[in-house]
């Protein structure tokens, strides 16, 4: 997992840096074919951090599934890990547990605008996959009318390898861009494994405090995995270390390369209001 607070500032302590990171700018489109090809260029989306969020140790989003209503109470993300009760345990699952942890709402520059508050924790667990869901205390429609800011849509479909892609860290205010290099059968640290995970090129090389942020389809601006973890020091399996697991048994370690876990499966366990059912079809996510 990746560390929160306290390892992030030690990373930037190695590697000599006073403070968090620059905003890096949005990867831009590539350059137009020529006339003769009649080819045309991919048209990628401005990637910013409105609708991010910072929590204490973590980072976030506000999200919507693509049958949420702007009346609905709205929802944010991040990771199992990043959960303010520790890390749940191999096998548990955590289900609409009273919460009222604050989120520190992010415009497109990175300023803080706003402090959102939890009503309850929707979802939240480390098995199969890395995931926090926390419901509000506010809609959709009263975040947007008092501060500008809409939710970030989290697609319903696989991603594909090879998309380009912005991770956006509220609590860093930090954008690191790149692109999916592929899928991790099963991705496992310590005593977690994660299926078919999200494996970043090398450019995406996120930190500690970077846990649970956004991953977004630079084509699309929709999100399509939660940052989660990356490889540091080259050990095998090992927690801040983790390994891919081939189906045949197979292990492969990547040290310094990232990972995040696909969050397209989520949509279906929403229902109307926001409201999770794990028992509704196509609803995939572990249950208690």
């Amino acid at each position: 997992m990746r560390k929160p607070l306290v390892a992030a500032f030690i990373a930037l302590a190695i590697a000599g840096a006073g403070a968090a990171p620059a905003v890096a700018a949005p990867v831009s489109a590539a350059p137009a074919a020529k006339a003769d090809t009649k080819a045309a260029a991919p048209t990628l989306k401005a990637v910013t951090l409105a609708g991010t969020v910072a929590l204490s140790n973590c980072s976030g989003s506000v999200i919507r599934f693509p049958n949420s209503l702007d009346t609905d109470p709205a929802l944010v993300m991040s990771n199992g890990h990043c959960l303010s009760t520790g890390f749940p345990e191999p096998g548990e699952v955590l289900v609409n547990q009273a919460s009222s942890r604050t989120f520190g709402l992010l415009n497109s520059a990175g300023t803080r605008v706003a402090t959102l508050r939890a009503s309850k924790l929707a979802y939240g667990t480390m098995t199969d996959t890395d995931v926090s869901i926390y419901q509000l205390t506010t809609t959709y429609a009263t975040i947007k009318s008092s501060y500008g800011i809409s939710p970030l849509t989290v697609q319903n479909t696989h991603p594909t390898a090879g998309t380009a892609i912005t991770v956006a860290s509220g609590y860093w205010k930090t954008l690191y861009s790149c692109s999916i290099d592929g899928f991790a059968y099963r991705l496992k640290e310590g005593d977690w494994t994660w299926k078919d995970s999200v494996r970043y090129t090398s450019a995406c090389q996120t930190i500690g405090g970077t846990s649970g942020s956004p991953v977004i389809d630079q084509s699309t601006g929709n999100v399509v995995a939660v940052n989660n973890t990356g490889n540091e020091d080259g050990e095998s399996c090992t927690e801040n270390n983790p390994c891919e697991v081939d189906e045949s048994g197979n292990v492969t370690v990547r040290e310094g390369i990232n990972y995040a876990q696909e969050t397209y499966q989520i949509p279906a366990c929403f229902t109307t209001g926001n409201q999770l059912d794990l028992s509704a079809s196509g609803c995939t996510l572990p249950k208690p």
